[in-house]
């Protein structure tokens, strides 16, 4: 192996890759992956139970305070999950080439995990803030609402790809001399 230094990096930007992809691929994809629950409807990045994929939504209920502006002008930020993902996979591959090959791939690794790490960090404030605001006025509405799993998931990936890049950046400096055998 030429590069056992990367291989704890890579690993953990794996795993930030394929929580992303699930929280990705959230409500109306695949309602078993929710940022919210109301009502027998499940919030993800692209829309909501029964609705189209898309960026950006309104919350379709009806007489509660949630259609302003600002809310809906937070879901488009959402977005930054499966760009996130998209990163975190890169991320992969050039740790697969520091891992195999040159150092200089465990390096646009550690860049690119940092990188993958700010998204989802704004990405996780935006959308803790966006639904917990939500839940709290379905609930003075007498509504009832519940925090959903991606909200957890997403918090996963975010520490992954902390441990990720501390552990890229650390195995920039490991030994990566091949030993010729004659």
């Amino acid at each position: 192996m030429a590069a056992s230094g990367a291989i704890p990096g890579l690993i953990f930007c794996f795993a930030a890759m394929v929580l992303l992809i699930f929280v990705s691929v959230s409500a109306p994809t695949w309602d078993k992956i929710s940022f919210l629950n109301t009502n027998g409807l499940s919030f993800g990045i692209f829309g909501y139970t029964g609705s189209k994929v898309h960026i950006g939504y309104d919350f379709p209920i009806p007489n509660s305070s949630l259609n302003t502006g600002i809310l809906h002008n937070l879901t488009y930020v959402l977005i930054l999950y499966p760009i996130a993902a998209g990163l975190s996979g890169l991320a992969v591959l050039f740790g697969l080439c520091g891992a195999g090959y040159h150092r200089a791939g465990t390096v646009f690794m550690s860049l690119l995990a940092a990188v993958a790490m700010l998204c989802t960090l704004i990405a996780w404030v935006v959308s803790m803030a966006l639904f917990g605001v939500a839940k709290d006025r379905l609930k003075n509405d007498g509504i009832s609402a519940s925090l959903g799993n991606a909200n957890w998931i997403a918090l996963g990936a975010l520490v992954a790809l902390l441990v990720g890049f501390c552990t890229a950046a650390c195995g920039v400096f490991g030994n990566y001399r091949r030993t010729r055998g004659f």
